[in-house]
C-alpha cells in the first residue's frame, strides 16, 4: 500500500479577530490543521492569544507556526515612517497591486515593515517562524516581493515561504483568481531559488468568496493531484464583531470551520490518500 501524500493545511489570519482565533486553536487541538500564519500587524495577536497558541504546541508540537506579513488596509504599519498610506492604514490590496506592477512603491520602507512584523514574531513566540507568507498574497507582488525574500533570506534563511503556483492537475484556466496567483508566483519562486530560500511545491485552496460558495465541494478539488509536501490554505473561523469590522470574509470561514470538524473532512483525506503532515 503506498504511502498518504503528506499535505500542509495553514489556516491564515490568526491575530485578526478573537472568533478566528478561537476557531484556528480548536481545529489545531482536535488534529484538523497542522500550520497557521500568525497576523503580528493585527490588533488581536497580544500576549493571551500568542500564549493560548503556543500553549497548544507545548510537549507536542501540533502545528508549525508562521508569519502571515501583513501590508494592505485595514491595518496599520508597525514601524515608524512607512509610505504609502491612506488614513494611516496600509492601501486595499487592489490599489497596491497596482502600484506594484508600476513599480511605484519603495522597497526599503517595504524592507523596514516587513522585518518590523517578523522582529515581532520572534519577540512573542520566543523564535523564528516556521514559514512565512503574506496576507492577501502581498508578498507575490513585483517589488514586495524583492524586499520579502530580501528579508527572509537575512534574518531566517532556513524558513520556507508560501509560493501560490497550482499543482498542474489544479490549472483550470475559468479561474482568474488562481491564474493570477500562478502568474506572480513564477517570479517569486524564481528569485527564491536565487537566494536558497525553500518554497512549498504546489498549492490550493483559492476560490471566489461568494456568499454561495460550497466549500465542502471545493476542498476535494483542492486535494485532487495535490503533491507531497504541498500547501492548502483555509480560512476557518468564528464571526464575531471584530471580525466584522476588520475583514469582509465572514460566515464563509463558519462554513470552512464546520467542514474542517466534520467526519466528512477525514473520509475525504482518506479517499485521496492524504495525510496531515507532521509539523
Amino acid at each position: 500500500m503506498n504511502e498518504p501524500r503528506r499535505i500542509w493545511l495553514c489556516a491564515d489570519d490568526y491575530g485578526l479577530a478573537p472568533g478566528v482565533n478561537a476557531a484556528i486553536r480548536e481545529l489545531i487541538l482536535r488534529g484538523r490543521l497542522n500550520a497557521t500564519s500568525v497576523m503580528t500587524a493585527a490588533p488581536h495577536c497580544g500576549p493571551e492569544e500568542v500564549a493560548a497558541l503556543n500553549t497548544l504546541n507545548a510537549g507536542k508540537t501540533r502545528a508549525a507556526l508562521g508569519l502571515h506579513v501583513t501590508l494592505t488596509a485595514p491595518f496599520t504599519p508597525l514601524s515608524a515612517g512607512f509610505e504609502t498610506l491612506r488614513d494611516g492604514a496600509f492601501l486595499p490590496v487592489n490599489d497596491m497591486l497596482k502600484r506594484a506592477i508600476a513599480r511605484r512603491l519603495k522597497v526599503e520602507p517595504l524592507t523596514i515593515e516587513i522585518a518590523t512584523q517578523l522582529r515581532a514574531f520572534i519577540e512573542r513566540f520566543g523564535r523564528l517562524p516556521d514559514f512565512v507568507d503574506g496576507h492577501q498574497h502581498v508578498h507575490l507582488f513585483p517589488q514586495v516581493r524583492n524586499a520579502f525574500l530580501k528579508v527572509v533570506s537575512e534574518a531566517a534563511p532556513a524558513v520556507w515561504v508560501r509560493q501560490c503556483g497550482r499543482a498542474r492537475l489544479h490549472r483550470q484556466m475559468h479561474d482568474p483568481k488562481s491564474l493570477v496567483l500562478d502568474m506572480l508566483s513564477l517570479a517569486f519562486r524564481r528569485q527564491a531559488k536565487r537566494r536558497g530560500i525553500a518554497t512549498n511545491p504546489a498549492f490550493a485552496g483559492a476560490y471566489a468568496f461568494t456568499p454561495n460558495a460550497d466549500y465542502a465541494k471545493l476542498f476535494p478539488r483542492f486535494l485532487k493531484g495535490m503533491s507531497d509536501g504541498g500547501l492548502i490554505m483555509c480560512h476557518p473561523g468564528f464571526v464575531d464583531a471584530e471580525l466584522e469590522r476588520l475583514d469582509p470574509l465572514t460566515t464563509l470561514r463558519e462554513r470552512e470551520f464546520a467542514y474542517f470538524k466534520s467526519d466528512e473532512f477525514s473520509h475525504v483525506l482518506a479517499a485521496e490518500s492524504a495525510a496531515l503532515a507532521s509539523p
